[in-house]
């Protein structure tokens, strides 16, 4: 069986993971654009699976974490990951981010950034399949703490 990735990482997430969501969720967009729009409970679900995506990655509280992100919905999700953390989400304007040793691109943007982040690239084959593993349960205190114990 092959997978066949689209260009929109959040086109992938809704194709792999379809939701049963009551007309009050979808009244209620928290990021739209041209091709779609993201209910706040979805943004707020997909927000706590790249959080625990970063946590995998070494993110902790207080964390400059890179975002190299063109896309609106993902640009969202992201800094919303980002802040759940505890931690600093810091938009690219050059080619590297004094601070940080983490960041979050796709695919498209990856080639022009600097080697010296590890970048989880969102639209990546293995970041969608640890993304869709991870619990969407609200970050709790512990999971900071669990954070800055082991980093």
């Amino acid at each position: 069986m092959t997978s066949t990735l689209v260009e929109s990482p959040a086109y992938n997430v809704i194709q792999m993971q379809p939701r049963l969501r009551n007309a009050a969720e979808l009244d209620q967009s928290a990021v739209s654009t041209n091709s779609g729009a993201l209910a706040d409970v979805e943004m707020d679900r997909w927000a706590n699976r790249l959080a625990r995506v970063l946590i995998a990655r070494g993110a902790a509280v207080n964390t400059r974490i890179a975002l190299a992100i063109d896309q609106q919905i993902e640009a969202a999700v992201a800094t919303s990951a980002v802040v759940k953390l505890g931690a600093t989400p810091v938009a690219v304007a050059e080619d590297a981010v004094p601070g940080s040793y983490l960041g979050i691109t796709t695919k498209a943007r990856r080639p022009e950034l600097s080697d010296a982040i590890d970048w989880l690239i969102l639209d990546d084959r293995s970041t969608l399949q640890r993304y869709l593993v991870s619990s969407d349960a609200p970050i709790t205190d512990a999971d900071r703490l669990n954070v800055r114990q082991s980093a």
